[in-house]
């Protein structure tokens, strides 16, 4: 009983600003001290379709380099991941600590360095730069979550594998990965979450070049438009959450074909 209650109260703290923010998106006249909105209007709305070139340009922008910063990160961390989780050395927790340090100090510490530097590379003011900077930035969080993953698979069933007559390549893809799966949704996610929703390491190190969907929403919830505000936040919000109900379909799917659930 207690965990519904926890599961209806989490549900009441998610749905209520997500009403007021259609309530909003409806009634943009809608002021303190009014309980309710004096009037609908559907302003909003058809200020968010007049134009709607620029918006989708960014959320498309947006959308394909967060992905692109997922798959980057997991290459990046797949090999470090499996090495901290099955070897055992003088200072490893040192080594993950540093490791884990971009997520744990503001990014403007670093990135001013790594705009000097992306700079002197020709990486600056373009999207490899800004798959690079956000890999950087949201890297820790796939790391983690593979280490704590392959820390629970252990090594065993890679070796079954192998003394089955697997290749390593066949012992990885078709025995650790599905198993890998549920850890790499999950630091995904996070990724990708951390990656669509930065807005200042994406202006700095696109240089204004790179559109991006916060670069587009931040104006438009600053202007005197609240009703186009509202509308616009909630096309920032459907995006987290289709893909969660895609992943969750996909590894559900995938899952019951494969007979492991």
């Amino acid at each position: 009983m207690r965990h519904v209650a926890t599961l209806v109260m989490l549900g009441v703290l998610f749905v209520l600003p997500v009403g007021v923010l259609l309530l909003q998106a409806g009634a943009p006249g809608w002021r303190y001290p009014d309980v309710l909105p004096p009037g609908l209007s559907w302003d909003g709305f058809a200020q968010a379709l007049r134009n709607p070139g620029t918006m989708l340009a960014a959320l498309g922008s947006s959308v394909a380099y967060s992905l692109a910063t997922v798959a980057l990160t997991v290459a990046m961390t797949l090999g470090p991941a499996r090495f901290l989780a099955r070897t055992s050395f003088r200072g490893k927790n040192l080594l993950e600590g540093l490791l884990l340090t971009p997520a744990l100090v503001p990014a403007m510490t670093y990135s001013m360095g790594l705009h000097f530097a992306f700079i002197r590379l020709g990486l600056a003011d373009s999207a490899v730069g800004v798959v690079l900077v956000l890999s950087i930035a949201s890297y820790p969080y796939m790391l983690r979550s593979l280490t704590t993953a392959c820390t629970h698979l252990g090594p065993d069933y890679r070796t079954c594998a192998l003394n089955l007559g697997a290749s390593p390549w066949q012992a990885f893809r078709q025995v650790e990965l599905p198993l890998l799966l549920p850890a790499l949704a999950a630091g995904g996610s996070v990724v990708f979450l951390v990656a669509f929703s930065e807005y200042f390491l994406v202006f700095l190190i696109g240089g204004g070049t790179v559109p991006s969907f916060t670069g587009y929403l931040f104006p438009v919830i600053t202007s005197s438009n609240r009703g186009l505000g509202a509308m616009v936040t909630l096309i920032f919000l459907a995006v987290p959450v289709a893909l969660f109900v895609t992943l969750e379909l996909l590894l559900g799917g995938y899952f019951r074909k494969r007979g492991m659930r």
